[in-house]
């Protein structure tokens, strides 16, 4: 790959943006080596967290602005395609089995920013910055306004992507957007010792199921989203880990996920 690294460590798939001189700006062969790393990692079976990390000073600049240039003299079809580059990214990892990690070591913005938003968790440096920066050069933060407004709600994610405002790692927490600040020194055995607690301490199946069922429920009807919560509930009773961490409970025997 030119553009990412893939390693593995005690179950966890590292990702890790290696494109540090144009601050890991997002270009089309990019998004693609990243959903391919994605399709890697998820078809691992010795992987349970996937960590999406970055090298250099940057986290993500967003879109490599030079690439958006070009894409001015694209018909509206090979446009619709790009972003449906971006957009099966985005679910790709929201949408997952496996649960994901941003691991925030720079700053975040626009595309950048929409990367860490649709991971599960996020660990981000004090220093970083973080903005939703479309609207300032007459683009539209589209495709990240859904995962943004599920995340934050609607009163929020508009005072991010229509001001385009920068925030401070701090203020990204107090939103809701982060959920952890760690120190540069600190990070990276932070993330690890997070994904290793769930990778120890958690169900393969009861995350895959509760990542589904968080991303059905909402914007449900209130009936239809309790008749799913209860056949996903009734389903999950049937499964070999449910089987398994009943049958440890009542013998007192220690779990091995």
């Amino acid at each position: 790959m030119q553009y990412i690294k893939y390693t593995t460590k005690n179950r966890i798939g590292y990702i890790t943006l290696n494109r540090p001189e144009k601050r890991n700006a997002l270009n089309a062969e990019l998004v693609s080596e990243l959903k391919e790393t994605i399709l890697l990692a998820e078809n691992d079976n010795s992987v349970k967290v996937i960590v999406i990390k970055a090298e250099g000073k940057a986290f993500c600049a967003g879109a490599d602005l030079a690439y958006l240039q070009s894409l001015q003299k694209f018909t509206y079809e090979e446009n619709l395609q790009d972003s449906k580059n971006l957009m099966e990214l985005y679910k790709m990892i929201y949408l997952s089995d496996k649960v994901f990690i941003a691991q925030v070591e720079g700053h975040a913005i626009a595309g950048g920013a929409g990367l860490a938003t649709v991971c599960d968790f996020i660990f981000s440096v004090p220093e970083a910055k973080y903005g939703y920066t479309e609207v300032a050069i007459g683009f539209v933060p589209a495709i990240v306004s859904i995962f943004l407004t599920r995340k934050i709600g609607e009163t929020k994610a508009k005072e991010l992507l229509l001001t385009s405002k920068i925030i401070s790692a701090q203020e990204a927490k107090d939103m809701n957007i982060f959920n952890f600040i760690e120190s540069k020194e600190n990070i990276e055995n932070a993330v690890y010792e997070f994904a290793q607690n769930l990778i120890t301490k958690t169900s393969a199946d009861s995350l895959r199921i509760t990542k589904q069922l968080m991303a059905n429920i909402q914007g449900m009807d209130i009936i239809d989203a309790l008749e799913l919560t209860a056949q996903t509930n009734a389903k999950s009773r049937g499964t070999e880990d449910c089987k398994k961490g009943i049958s440890s409970f009542l013998t007192k025997k220690e779990i091995k996920w």
